[in-house]
């Protein structure tokens, strides 16, 4: 009775794990997908202003990734001068160039670059847990189906054995405990 139980558990922890690893990674896909609505949106209803890169910045990644290069943003809203930071993803512009962006009213901070960069480093926490979600998923889904009784659903195929054919053509002379009683 206790075996049985565990494996309900057991069962049940495979299936609970290869649900929160597909979750965690659908989430940056989700997110990518918020961004890119959230860019349309600010480029159709945002305040249009012209944005200078006054810095561009590399740093070393620790870990034997690629370097990460990150532009600042110096624009004019409103009589008041921001400065934003933006993540070279696709395009990675030089210092002094011009930009335009569409920022948000109700956040000056907040805004979209003309190649469709959104400002800010978004996503990167998503983008972390979408890479644990995978790796869960693929430790998980394995050992799930290593927990499913596939023999017990689809049993195995018995095969026939051929028909011996008998030289001679004469009657079958198969050993047998019960020695030809019935043929005398």
């Amino acid at each position: 009775m206790w075996r049985r139980r565990s494996s309900v558990w057991a069962n049940l922890g495979c299936v609970l794990l290869v649900v929160a690893g597909g979750a965690l990674l659908w989430l940056p896909f989700h997110t990518q997908f918020e961004l890119d609505d959230w860019a349309a949106e600010l480029r159709a209803r945002g305040v249009p202003a012209r944005a200078v890169v006054d810095d561009r910045v590399t740093k070393e990644g620790g870990n034997r990734e690629s370097p990460s290069t990150t532009m600042y943003f110096r624009y004019d809203l409103s009589g008041r001068t921001y400065e934003q930071e933006v993540g070279c993803v696709e395009v990675c512009r030089s210092a002094g160039d011009e930009v335009s962006i569409w920022v948000n009213p109700a956040d000056p901070g907040d805004f979209v670059t003309d190649f469709g960069q959104l400002s800010g480093h978004r996503g990167r926490v998503q983008g972390v847990l979408g890479a644990v979600g995978f790796g869960i998923l693929v430790l998980a889904v394995p050992l799930l189906l290593s927990r499913v009784p596939f023999r017990r659903w689809f049993p195995r195929r018995t095969r026939r054995r051929p028909v011996a054919l008998v030289r001679g053509g004469g009657r079958f002379t198969g050993r047998s405990k019960h020695k030809g009683y019935g043929r005398r």
